[in-house]
């Protein structure tokens, strides 16, 4: 299998990334930006965040834009609740909502579902999102992986879901982490370094570097994520990660670590054609 990558696009003035391996072609995905859409400051430009406080009417606009530009359908959207946890959530179309300008009501940090059509939809603003794919079975799922949820394990968690309760293989997944926070800017007190070896164990020991300030990491999340991929069965050369690190490049992506509370999300999607 050729290497996948995870490259940046502009469509129709929309800046987003995606898997451009052939093997995609099944699905229709996309993590956005902040660039592209009609929200104004602090939410400028391409908003997908339905409780940050901006107008619904520009959030409505931004999925109809965003949608269209990557081929997902912005009226058929499941979205996530996220409670920082390791919950995967198996979804049907009784899911989807009503309106793109609602916000999330399914409580889980993951979606899985095997029903063409249905748009999972899941949020970051440092947090690394993951989406995942079995051309074979015909099954996705998509989650959001901050630290805390990292450490438990969310990316395998929603990998052995869609192994136990849709018969996918491990081999047959394919996993892309999208754009967030990375090592270069992700420095933590020692709980979060704790909180990966409770979960990985020996495993987590390459992703954290001590800083010369006392009791301070830095952490590679990405990169964790793809070893417990790994660690679900996944083979290495069927993940990719997105170099991107959103508090590093504010003109293209929000950061909450950088930013706080006053800007919009970005969104990750993915749909069965």
């Amino acid at each position: 299998m050729a290497a996948m990558n995870i490259i940046r696009q502009e469509v129709c003035g929309v800046v987003f990334y995606r898997c451009d391996h052939p093997d995609w072609a099944g699905t229709a995905h996309g993590f956005s930006t902040r660039i592209g859409g009609v929200s104004p400051a602090p939410w400028n430009t391409l908003n997908l965040g339905a409780n940050r406080g901006d107008d619904p009417a520009n959030v409505r606009w931004n999925f109809n834009w965003f949608c269209s530009v990557i081929g997902t359908d912005d009226e058929a959207l499941v979205k996530n609740h996220q409670i920082h946890s390791n919950i995967i959530r198996p979804v049907t179309r009784e899911d989807i909502l009503s309106d793109p300008a609602e916000p999330g009501t399914c409580e889980a940090d993951g979606l899985v579902t095997d029903e063409p059509g249905i748009c999972l939809t899941i949020f970051s603003g440092d947090c690394i999102p993951i989406l995942l794919y079995d051309p074979v079975r015909r099954c996705i799922a998509a989650a959001h992986a901050g630290w805390r949820g990292t450490a438990a394990g969310i990316a395998a968690r929603a990998a052995e879901a869609m192994v136990r309760d849709y018969g996918c293989l491990p081999e047959h997944i394919l996993a892309v982490i999208g754009p967030g926070i990375g090592p270069c800017c992700f420095e933590t007190h020692s709980d979060v370094p704790d909180g990966l070896r409770a979960g990985l164990g020996a495993d987590a020991e390459p992703f954290l570097r001590p800083l010369s300030k006392p009791e301070k990491f830095s952490v590679d999340l990405k990169g964790a994520n793809a070893r417990w991929l790994e660690r679900a069965g996944l083979r290495p050369e069927h993940i990719a990660l997105c170099p991107a690190c959103t508090a590093c490049d504010l003109d293209t992506f929000w950061s909450h670590r950088v930013q706080g509370s006053a800007r919009g999300s970005m969104a990750a999607m993915i749909q069965l054609r």
